[in-house]
């Protein structure tokens, strides 16, 4: 059964959502009648989406509404979720999905750094925040939906700023829904979408095909979709390279290595190589 919340004139309101995941997403819920929000940066971007979506929408652009929004700040989250209010009458859907991945090297410029936690962040933080309270007080089932990363999780070497934010995401997501299952009344539940390869304007790096491991945005939110029909917290995607097989032994792998004590991000120590290879045989 479709999960309640995702119903002919409910409200989804997506971050990020004038391309990739988050305009899939939008597409969908527009296409299956749902009142759509899309917030993003860029006017032309949005204006595109906003044509796009029209279309999809049995009721055309009547249902659908975008918003120039900067996620880093509270404030503009604020006027967002009361401009929600006003056209659509409150949210059902939240979807934190707002990301950037300018580069962030270790020791490079602290900008690059505060930029990238301030969107991937506290852009999540800000929209759980500022949305939950309101949708909580409507009574009605509802979601919100963080867009974390698997990056998050096993923190591969080369992007430490995106793998801090996306850790963070894991956590704050985490924290939120028990606070959500232990509020008397609610019934709103978080959950965490972990996409694996999906070919996006973030990921293209200047690539105008997409490559063959990677999942469209369409097939990540079909997934995402069907896994929040089963009730899953962590939406762990597979893509067309890696399944959830050789994701867990991945996972696993990340956990041990506290556990065992071994050398921090052991799966990259050339000392541990073959015993990785023998610990994920079979799972690929």
């Amino acid at each position: 059964m479709p999960h309640p919340a995702i119903a002919k004139d409910n409200v989804a309101v997506i971050t990020g959502g004038a391309s990739g995941i988050g305009l899939a997403a939008a597409m969908r819920f527009a296409a299956d009648g749902m009142k759509v929000c899309i917030a993003d940066i860029g006017a032309d971007r949005l204006k595109e989406a906003e044509t796009k979506l029209s279309s999809a929408s049995p009721a055309g652009g009547a249902n659908v509404m975008t918003s120039a929004v900067d996620v880093s700040r509270a404030d503009e989250l604020v006027a967002l979720e009361s401009a929600v209010q006003k056209r659509f009458g409150g949210t059902d859907i939240l979807m934190n999905n707002a990301g950037i991945s300018p580069g962030a090297k270790m020791f490079g410029p602290l900008e690059n750094w505060q930029r990238l936690l301030a969107v991937n962040l506290w852009g999540v933080i800000h929209g759980s925040q500022v949305f939950a309270p309101h949708m909580i007080e409507r009574g009605r089932p509802g979601l919100i939906i963080n867009t974390g990363s698997k990056q998050g999780i096993t923190t591969p070497p080369g992007e430490p700023a995106y793998n801090v934010s996306k850790a963070g995401v894991k956590a704050f997501t985490e924290a939120l829904q028990y606070e959500l299952r232990n509020t008397e009344g609610c019934r709103i539940s978080a959950h965490l979408l972990i996409p694996g390869h999906v070919f996006t304007g973030l990921t293209a790096r200047g690539r105008t095909e997409k490559p063959p491991g990677a999942w469209t945005a369409e097939q990540t939110v079909d997934f995402m979709i069907e896994r929040l029909e089963a009730g899953d917290f962590y939406i762990l995607c597979p893509d067309n390279d890696v399944p959830r097989s050789l994701d867990e032994r991945r996972i696993l792998w990340a956990a041990g290595d506290i556990v065992e004590n071994r050398p921090a991000l052991s799966r990259w120590h050339p000392d541990y190589a073959d015993a990785f290879a023998a610990f994920t045989k079979g799972a690929s």
